[in-house]
């Protein structure tokens, strides 16, 4: 793969620039083409964060709100698939088939074969489509899955699902870092994560009320997981508000279609803007279209390791808390009624982390917050494993909540800033996979830990995780605040 340092000089592009003329040149033109398409970035990249700008955010968030919905709802509805006997709490032997974990295993498998498998395919057909069409499939797959009568089909239809989910969450990441300037990366991505952890009080909130209950002859759980696939309603709608990435079009050469995008956006933005947009930086020239061996050269092997070092171990103390709350708080004597009420009321505190994002997610480098995060996890499930009393419970896990939320709006605009545009979604997919991974064996580890040592080895089980994250962010992760895509790529 060529790196920038290898395609030639940038040529500046003034405010009103139009590539239209270059759309005859593809990938093979070399420095041409390389420049063709840095342009379209630093056009990008210069605008004011109008109306418009913040609107396709939000409507990329939409679309995960409905992800992490169908993704978040495992833990809420696990005491009530044991209590209609479909599965147990603990398992039979380390990876028994009939316990939560394998439910909760069945989700990441269908995850990590989404991510490390299928996330070259927003590289290939573009992020606005695969945005689409995986949202649907895994809402078809939990429709099946709320009719299921056995562990095994429950387990397969939520691996199916699985697959779907690990696509959307590469897409959605990648999608949301190429069509939003630099200076509000970190906004962005905390926009996202805000409108999308909504979705766990929601989830938390039906199931307190529906998964103890059966209506119209359907166990509560069934509903719950109903409920959530009322987003295929609106994915055709949110598609249609949504542009292809300007980014990825230039990269594969379609010009043309990225410079009519462009011209689009900035008519809407200068219109809001009151005044003629700011001339863009010279343009840095962008990468001819890659594969999977170019996350293995200089800089980008050191970047892929720690990423996947890094995700491996993040998954634990995530997953490791939000998919085992009420079960978590059953184990400590509490009944499975007021379980799942302080787990909603512990959820409400979800869309807080990225809220606070917003002020601060492009004040701070995102290792710091990483890194910084990481170690408030660590004290507060230690302590969380200690208490009894309700307010102690609650509060902790209120902060344990929103250290994990932090934590996971900066490391999603992380990844994303890390590779380019070339890879993007390969490389995202690939390192995000391995917290995938870690999670199908985490569930069984956790479950077992859980059996023999109880809710205190949990949270030193956690504790052990997050040091290595505080490790390899700390140690590896380059800066990254406020620069331009292309220039973190060289």
């Amino acid at each position: 793969m060529a790196t920038p340092e290898q395609t030639g000089s940038a040529i500046p592009a003034t405010a009103g620039s139009s590539v239209a003329g270059t759309a005859g040149h593809t990938p093979g033109h070399g420095a041409a083409a390389a420049l063709d398409a840095g342009t379209i970035s630093a056009r990008l990249d210069r605008l004011p964060a109008t109306r418009s700008i913040w609107k396709l955010v939000v409507l990329l968030s939409l679309g995960f709100f409905f992800e992490l919905y169908d993704l978040l709802y495992t833990g809420y509805v696990a005491p009530g698939l044991v209590k209609s006997g479909l599965l147990t709490a603990t398992t039979h032997g380390l990876f028994g088939t009939t316990g939560v974990a394998s439910f909760i295993a069945a989700l990441f498998s269908g995850l990590f074969i989404g991510t490390i498998a299928c996330g070259f395919l927003a590289d290939r057909f573009g992020r606005r489509a695969v945005f689409t069409y995986s949202l649907l499939w895994y809402t078809a797959a939990n429709v099946v899955m709320a009719f299921q009568e056995t562990a095994t089909g429950l387990n397969f239809w939520r691996f199916l699902a699985g697959v779907g989910i690990g696509v959307e969450l590469v897409t959605i990441g990648t999608y949301i870092s190429e069509l939003v300037p630099k200076q509000i990366r970190g906004r962005a991505f905390a926009c996202e994560q805000a409108v999308g952890f909504t979705a766990v009080p929601v989830v938390a909130f039906l199931s307190y009320l529906l998964v103890p209950r059966t209506l119209f002859g359907l166990d509560g759980w069934r509903w719950v997981v109903l409920i959530g696939a009322h987003g295929a309603l609106f994915v055709w709608w949110i598609r249609r508000a949504l542009p292809e990435s300007p980014r990825w079009l230039a990269q594969q050469g379609r010009v043309a279609e990225a410079d009519r995008v462009m011209s689009e956006l900035e008519a809407k933005v200068r219109s809001e803007y009151g005044r003629e947009l700011p001339p863009p930086a010279p343009p840095v020239p962008v990468a001819p279209r890659g594969s999977f061996r170019d996350m293995w050269v200089p800089p980008y092997r050191s970047r892929t390791l720690m990423m996947t070092i890094f995700n491996i171990f993040q998954t634990v103390g995530f997953y490791g808390f939000a998919n085992w709350v009420p079960t978590l708080l059953i184990k400590q004597g509490i009944t499975i009624t007021t379980s799942l009420m302080y787990s909603s009321v512990i959820a409400l505190a979800a869309p807080l982390g990225p809220i606070i994002g917003l002020f601060i997610g492009d004040r701070f480098e995102r290792k710091t917050v990483i890194v910084v995060m990481a170690a408030v996890n660590i004290v507060c499930g230690l302590l969380f494993s200690q208490v009894a009393q309700a307010v102690l419970l609650v509060s902790l896990g209120v902060c344990l909540t929103l250290a994990g939320n932090i934590i996971s709006y900066s490391f999603h605009a992380y990844q994303t800033e890390l590779f380019p545009t070339s890879i993007r979604a390969r490389a995202v997919g690939f390192v995000y996979s391995w917290s995938r991974f870690s999670a199908i064996f985490t569930a069984f580890l956790i479950a077992s830990v859980l059996k023999e040592f109880g809710t205190t080895g949990v949270f030193v089980f956690i504790a052990g995780a997050m040091l290595i994250v505080m490790l390899a962010i700390g140690l590896m992760g380059p800066r990254t605040k406020g620069i331009e895509l292309e220039k973190i790529s060289q």
